[in-house]
């Protein structure tokens, strides 16, 4: 039986932290920020973690990553 391949996609862009979650970076921050407040900008910098309820899905796809 061939070995399961992450997708390759989803590795991209979810990077595992040392306690074991996922952690993602936020959307919104490509283009248009002149609509958006400085806070808003500010806070799209930072990375999130993802959601209890996208982790067990999201944990599958990107299964061999250590």
């Amino acid at each position: 039986m061939p070995k399961q391949k992450s997708h390759r996609a989803s590795a991209k862009r979810f990077k595992r932290t040392g306690s074991g979650g996922l952690k993602r970076f936020k959307a919104y921050t490509s283009h248009r920020f002149h609509g958006k407040t400085k806070k808003q900008r500010r806070h799209l910098r930072k990375a999130g973690m993802v959601s209890t309820g996208d982790y067990k899905r999201i944990r599958k796809m990107v299964y061999s990553l250590k």
